[in-house]
């Protein structure tokens, strides 16, 4: 989709070019994979390199993200969902997680209808926990679609059930983490 004469998601691509995240793993499948591949290419033109990564069928966040376990390897990584648009950079997240011994650290924004996004229960500067789309959302915090974590999280999605909308939840794994007293930083 087309926004100020290029699609939304290069922002994203440059947002995490900007923040010093150079190799980027694309998650691609259905209708304009084609084109999505055609545009961006191997991602030299944008300052990146880009990998291709197939979902044969849409299935959830945490599923797109575990089907990238073999391109992170090791390594923390940052999870930038195509449909996002920010107004400030990501860098300054990016270093203080790179330099955290968190588990995770989730961007959240304040919006008017949180009914419709994973929220965040937030008391006293601590995620206290995350749902998606809640009926009666404790807070006004939505999960804004930008998370940072580490390997610890395939262990997580590994053990995932589907939800109710037969898909597998970024925010029921971040809900995980926070049981299993693993640190979540946030940020909004």
């Amino acid at each position: 989709m087309p926004i100020a004469n290029k699609p939304m998601s290069q922002y994203c691509l440059e947002s995490l070019v900007d923040a010093g995240v150079s190799e980027i793993a694309i998650i691609i499948g259905g209708i304009g994979s084609n084109k999505v591949q055609e545009y961006y290419g191997n991602g030299e033109k944008f300052g990146a390199k880009i990998t291709y990564v197939n979902q044969d069928y849409p299935r959830g966040i945490a599923h797109a993200i575990n089907l990238c376990k073999e391109f992170i390897g090791n390594d923390k990584f940052v999870v930038f969902l195509g449909d996002n648009i920010i107004k400030k950079s990501i860098s300054d997240y990016v270093l203080k997680f790179k330099q955290s011994d968190a588990s995770a650290s989730i961007l959240l924004c304040e919006v008017s209808n949180p009914t419709q996004f994973g929220i965040a229960d937030v008391k006293d500067g601590i995620i206290k926990k995350i749902m998606e789309k809640p009926k009666d959302p404790p807070t006004n915090l939505a999960v804004t679609g930008i998370y940072l974590l580490t390997p610890t999280i395939f262990d997580i999605i590994d053990r995932l059930k589907p939800s109710w909308r037969n898909e597998y939840e970024i925010t029921d794994a971040l809900q995980m983490l926070l049981e299993e007293n693993h640190k979540l930083f946030t940020t909004w």
